[in-house]
């Protein structure tokens, strides 16, 4: 049996199973935390003492322990460098979109930024398009992100409220070199019919040009309409309302 020294990377995250599996068993394991080889981070998690942990540190490590995770939504909308059109706060909120319940102690490690796991997914798991790998680190280890089609419509599913809705349009602006292909490659995929919508007039709303060459029939859009803010003004072209305050020279026509 090797040394833990030797299979185990300075910054990776393990639990108590992988140790096991690995052939360390419980004496093994209170001699290599006593002798500060190993250090207990949460309950049945250890790591090599080291530099404080990133949050990329958590997500390829639960992803080397058999969870299938990428980072999604704002969180990789600011990767690809969308958000510098917004005034964000120091500490980050990292969105991550996994097909079952990742571990508690995923969310309870003492690190700078704050993760989150998103309940619902308006992608199937089972189709993993519109993912990017980038590598992270000294070992350039993989961590998937969502690609900016794909995380504009994370984003979209999961916006509620007139304020949220007016800092995906600020998001919006740097949009305009979005591929057409693939926008529309997700958006035949997309499964929720709010951010399909959304989507389609955000993109009508800052007239760009790969919105043009979209081919809308063959994207499922539902039936009837669809009230996202409460109060708010029905565009006849998607049916769904939209904050007032975005009314303007630009879209008083749609109406």
């Amino acid at each position: 049996m090797k040394a833990i020294e030797q299979i185990l990377n300075e910054g990776v995250l393990v639990d108590r199973q992988w140790l096991n599996e690995n052939g360390f068993d419980r004496t093994v394991i209170d001699y290599y935390i006593r002798s500060k080889t190993l250090q207990a981070v949460s309950r049945g998690v250890y790591r090599k003492p080291g530099p404080p942990l990133k949050w990329q540190n958590i997500v390829y490590s639960i992803n080397s322990l058999g969870y299938s995770v990428h980072v999604g939504h704002i969180a990789s909308l600011q990767f690809h460098g969308f958000t510098h059109y917004l005034e964000l706060s120091g500490t980050k909120t990292i969105s991550l979109y996994c097909d079952r319940k990742l571990p508690q102690w995923t969310f309870e490690m003492e690190i700078k930024d704050k993760i989150q796991q998103v309940s619902r997914s308006p992608f199937s798991f089972e189709r993993a398009t519109g993912l990017d790998e980038i590598p992270f680190g000294t070992w350039d280890w993989p961590i998937r992100y969502s690609i900016p089609e794909r995380a504009f419509m994370e984003l979209l599913s999961t916006v509620d409220s007139a304020t949220e809705i007016q800092q995906a349009d600020k998001l919006f602006e740097g949009a305009a070199n979005l591929r057409p292909s693939i926008v529309q490659e997700m958006m035949e995929q997309c499964r929720q019919v709010k951010a399909k919508r959304l989507f389609l007039w955000l993109a009508m709303r800052h007239d760009f040009s790969w919105f043009k060459k979209l081919d809308i029939s063959k994207l499922d859009l539902g039936k009837g309409k669809r009230q996202i803010v409460k109060d708010g003004i029905l565009d006849k072209n998607y049916l769904i309302t939209i904050p007032k305050e975005m009314v303007n020279e630009q879209t008083e026509s749609l109406f």
